[in-house]
């Protein structure tokens, strides 16, 4: 090494070259290494990152949460969806319930004429109208000295502050039967879970007063199919769906497994079996008994080997568990995440 290369690198100029070729090779190395298993990795968390795509399948034509079980639905233009399901304000889907004195469930099954029942919510007020009946407000906040009834839903218990002897009285007036009492479940009280109803749910799946799943999905291209089978057209109603889709082929909604609609995303569980309850005509409150559930019957039944989970109800929409929490609104895409 000559003088002058020591001179400039004892003033700062250069830097010191290492005292053997052998040492300034190694030091080569280990920066060349370090530069290949940086440019590895981030060659990796760039292939995990990009792992998922999304593919449009669809636009959200319809919004609907059913504050009331088995009482008219609720069509909205925007909704939060949280864990147990749709949220508009105080209204919460399905957090309201008519149970018997001894604590099992009332359904339009028994009692058609509920979906006859319109519901809202104002200042802080349930608000309940029906025919030729004065409308019912019921406060969302009840008084902690109303009862808490220990309710039965699909052989599950679950919780629900009573709503009091006027809403009793309202609603044994308008179905001109025994009394039955309105309850509301509360934000401490404790969910079902999905998944003790069904199996295809995960742990994370809760609900309060649906059947056993925090959201529906219905294609506006499945009822279409539906009707073009049917003397006497169906409306989406009659099925409850939370959110209804269009721009897809009928039934397409069956196979999208993991969706995202927003900032809000979604896990496919089952199919939903369907049961006389849509046999109800949604203007008169008269139940049928037959159709469309016999139509539905002739092209929906499951595979042989899904008949346990199943048995011989028919599929018509596909129940979703939410995995991500946020706003959706109607005109916004649905993307299936493809991985």
């Amino acid at each position: 090494m000559s003088g002058s290369s020591r001179a400039l690198g004892g003033f700062g100029l250069l830097p010191p070259l290492p005292q053997s070729r052998a040492a300034w090779l190694g030091a080569a190395g280990a920066l060349a290494l370090a530069a290949l298993l940086g440019a590895a990795v981030w060659r990796w968390a760039g292939r995990r990152a990009g792992s998922a795509r999304l593919q449009r399948v669809g636009t959200v034509s319809g919004l609907f949460l059913y504050p009331v079980k088995s009482c008219r639905g609720v069509a909205l233009q925007r909704a939060e969806v949280t864990a147990l399901g749709l949220r508009s304000g105080e209204m919460r889907d399905r957090f309201w319930l008519l149970i018997k004195e001894d604590g099992h469930m009332v359904t339009a099954r028994q009692e058609p004429q509920l979906v006859l029942v319109s519901v809202n919510c104002e200042n802080g007020y349930l608000t309940l109208n029906a025919p030729e009946m004065k409308e019912l407000r019921v406060p969302v906040k009840l008084s902690r000295k109303n009862a808490v009834h220990n309710c039965r839903l699909f052989g599950l218990d679950i919780q629900g502050r009573d709503c009091g002897d006027e809403a009793a009285q309202w609603f044994a007036t308008f179905l001109n039967t025994q009394s039955y009492r309105l309850v509301h479940f509360e934000s401490q009280m404790v969910p079902r879970k999905s998944r003790d109803i069904f199996t295809t749910f995960r742990s994370t799946d809760e609900i309060a007063y649906p059947d056993c799943s925090p959201a529906m999905i219905i294609s506006e291209a499945s009822l279409e199919d539906l009707n073009t089978r049917l003397e006497k057209k169906v409306t989406i109603q009659n099925f409850r769906p939370n959110i209804v889709v269009t721009g897809c082929s009928a039934f397409e909604e069956d196979s999208w497994n993991k969706i995202k609609i927003g900032n809000v995303e979604m896990k496919g569980t089952m199919a939903c079996p369907r049961c006389i309850l849509t046999t109800i005509d949604m203007e008169t409150g008269i139940i049928d008994r037959k159709e469309p559930l016999e139509t539905l019957k002739s092209y929906r039944l499951c595979d042989p080997s899904e008949r346990p989970l199943y048995k011989s109800h028919p599929l018509f929409g596909w129940y979703y568990g939410i995995d991500k929490t946020g706003m959706l609104q109607v005109g916004d895409p649905v993307y299936k995440i493809v991985h």
